[in-house]
């Protein structure tokens, strides 16, 4: 099986608009689809780094003297540009993304299917798991989280049943975890149950992930940093997978701020550091969402740095 199989891979790189002697970043390498995609487009002065934070991704790594790996976070991807010589990029993309590899490893916690070990860190150097969050964290803190970064309309149930759960005994396992809110899944007939419970848990399991990886934020950072990088007609390619992280990258793109907010000059002219390339949000077509039905939710957004 492909550790990832990349989402709208055709509609990034063209979105990348690569020159053969630029200098890109990836900056979640995964399995390495954009990436090698990215290279196959580049001439002997080109440059491609790539950033992935989880050690599992590594074993991907390309063969390439134009090619370098970094085991990082892009939340710190100006500085270690910089370690590498790299001060100035003509493309950067974001596949925001939990890759297969990472749903279907049951020890990672990632998937609601298996039971493994309520984990979900990206990178296992990092101490802080969503084991740690569901057996310490306060009922008003698991709801906030749980409200906020799942976007459950019953999150403060949800938070005093994981709660009192914990009570009895520790939450050590997914399904430990999805055995404490049962009943706070959605009732009905079977196939509209079904698919309801699916929902909502992944719902439950993305507000965890988001809190142990600090994903919002890391986002943040990468999209400030890249009005640094980015030399002028350089392209900013994201890949967003639900409505938290596309309204960031949305608001960010059309204001360069992430409330959206558009600031004017003393004649009315708007200040934005960058140009749509996608008025709207691309989605993944018909047949790659009968291919890849991961493509579902991706919204994918480019812009050009002016």
């Amino acid at each position: 099986m492909d550790y990832h199989l990349p989402v709208m891979l055709n509609e990034c790189i063209e979105g990348l608009n690569i020159r053969p002697d630029g200098t890109y970043v990836d900056a979640t390498f995964g399995g390495g689809g954009h990436s090698r995609a990215i290279l196959s487009l580049l001439g002997d002065g080109g440059r491609l780094i790539a950033f992935d934070q989880d050690a599992d991704a590594l074993a991907n790594a390309l063969d390439d003297p134009r090619f370098t790996l970094l085991n990082e976070n892009f939340r710190h991807a100006k500085s270690f540009l910089r370690l590498h010589g790299v001060r100035k990029v003509d493309g950067l993309l974001a596949d925001l993304g939990v890759s297969s590899h990472q749903f279907d490893v049951a020890e990672r916690g990632f998937s609601t299917r298996y039971e493994g070990t309520l984990d979900l860190r990206m990178d296992q150097r990092q101490e802080l798991t969503a084991r740690d969050i569901v057996n310490s964290a306060d009922e008003q803190e698991l709801e906030r989280i749980l409200r906020l970064y799942g976007e459950l309309p019953n999150a403060r149930q949800m938070a005093r049943a994981i709660v009192a759960a914990r009570a009895t005994k520790p939450i050590e396992t997914t399904f430990d975890l999805r055995e404490a809110v049962s009943h706070h899944l959605p009732r009905g007939q079977e196939n509209r149950r079904l698919a309801g419970e699916n929902k909502c848990l992944a719902m439950l399991f993305q507000a965890l992930r988001i809190e142990v990886n600090g994903e919002l934020d890391a986002l943040q950072a990468l999209l400030q940093q890249s009005l640094d990088l980015l030399n002028p007609g350089g392209r900013l390619v994201v890949m967003s997978y639900h409505s938290l992280e596309d309204r960031l990258v949305k608001n960010f793109f059309k204001t360069g701020n992430f409330e959206g907010v558009l600031e004017k000059d003393f004649y009315g002219n708007p200040l934005v550091p960058l140009k749509l390339v996608t008025r709207k949000a691309v989605t993944a077509s018909e047949e790659e969402l009968q291919r890849n039905n991961r493509a579902r939710s991706a919204k994918l957004r480019v812009a050009e740095r002016i």
